[in-house]
């Protein structure tokens, strides 16, 4: 196997990567995917994979051309060496008669990494890996995070207004920015597998929590609420919407978590803290045993700064409003530990631009730079 780079090579890869980016709202829990079959320089079939359960990238790039006996397929994983819902990819273009292969990552899974390629190699087909590899990370930070973490990657969504305010005293919040920066969070959300918020924004916004954009395919995210204490109305929105709502908690009180379940919800008990509160470490391990690649945190300054305090943000994405709301509203972040310069959370910029009339702050947190 080697690294070798050229200019062909990363056209045809990127047009992968630009296949895959068809899936992106699609096939959670799966990685998006991506491939191109070419021939004599010219692409003869493409795939990408659209759904969990269905054919993965290499099959249906194979299913659209009639002969594929010598030609090159560019993927943006590795190849699949194990049967899952769908046989290995490996075998298929094995069998396909494919004699050179080049992938841009290997896939993270530390029990399959490097497996599909031996297998390719094996057969005697020339394999090439690293194209475009950053650029196919990024299409699959969640699912990369999780295989090698056993967490989601967590992106938190705020809101606030020049003077970093979240909220009136009142806990009013509805709404600091404007049409365009709301439809861009439906965006965050179609690209997530969960939306997460606490108990104390349902009480005071009852929100929906679903992702709501007209003609576009989305698998919608699972709706998780931290309730230590089962305070979720069985009236609550969510509870009515299609897709899951799941409730965490580490209450055991069996009357309303019965009740909440005949209302719509799954609800799990999970580990609690010193301060009788969710365990948030637990919380996210609960979330990737149950295949969730990237979560959305939707929530109140408390939640967001106990998740900040423990290093379990990645990134953060802050859409900042041209409007001011006082000394007395709300901040982004509880951190009451946080009484020195020396205490300070550093974040890196990675990102500014214009969405309508607010900006849209894009930042890595902590050491989650070199998570991926």
């Amino acid at each position: 196997m080697t690294k070798a780079l050229s200019l062909q090579d990363s056209e045809f890869m990127l047009r992968a990567i630009q296949l895959a980016k068809r899936g992106m709202y699609t096939t959670k829990p799966n990685p998006r995917v991506g491939c191109v079959l070419v021939k004599d320089n010219k692409i003869i079939a493409e795939g990408w994979h659209v759904r969990a359960g269905q054919g993965h990238a290499e099959v249906e790039a194979l299913k659209n051309t009639q002969d594929a006996q010598g030609a090159t397929a560019y993927v943006t994983l590795e190849p699949c060496s194990h049967y899952g819902r769908t046989p290995p990819c490996a075998e298929a273009l094995i069998k396909a008669g494919v004699v050179r292969v080049v992938v841009a990552m290997q896939d993270p899974n530390p029990l399959v990494a490097g497996k599909g390629l031996a297998l390719l190699e094996q057969a005697g087909i020339s394999v090439v890996s690293g194209v475009m590899e950053a650029e196919a990370k990024q299409l699959n930070q969640g699912f990369i995070t999780r295989m090698q973490t056993g967490k989601p990657y967590v992106l938190s969504k705020l809101a606030m207004s020049l003077d970093g305010r979240t909220a009136m005293a009142s806990g009013e919040s509805k709404w600091i920015t404007a049409t365009h920066a709301r439809q861009d969070v439906q965006k965050l959300r179609a690209l997530s597998g969960a939306v997460l918020t606490g108990v104390g924004t349902v009480l005071a916004d009852d929100p929906g929590m679903n992702v709501r954009l007209q003609g576009v395919d989305v698998e919608q995210p699972v709706r998780v609420i931290l309730d230590s204490s089962l305070r979720t109305p069985v009236t609550a929105k969510l509870l009515t919407l299609p897709g899951r709502t799941v409730i965490l908690t580490c209450s055991a009180d069996e009357k309303k978590s019965q009740a909440l379940q005949q209302a719509g919800a799954e609800v799990y008990h999970l580990a609690a803290n010193q301060q009788q509160r969710l365990d948030l470490d637990a919380v996210l391990n609960f979330l990737a045993k149950q295949q969730i690649n990237d979560v959305l945190v939707e929530a109140g300054s408390v939640l967001n700064g106990a998740l900040l305090e423990q290093d379990l943000i990645d990134e953060c994405i802050i859409y900042m409003a041209p409007s001011v709301l006082g000394a007395s509203g709300r901040g982004l972040f509880a951190l009451p530990n946080v009484s020195a310069m020396a205490d300070k959370k550093q974040l890196q910029l990675l990102d500014v631009r214009k969405v309508g009339v607010d900006l849209r702050l894009q930042y890595k947190v902590g050491g989650a730079l070199a998570a991926i």
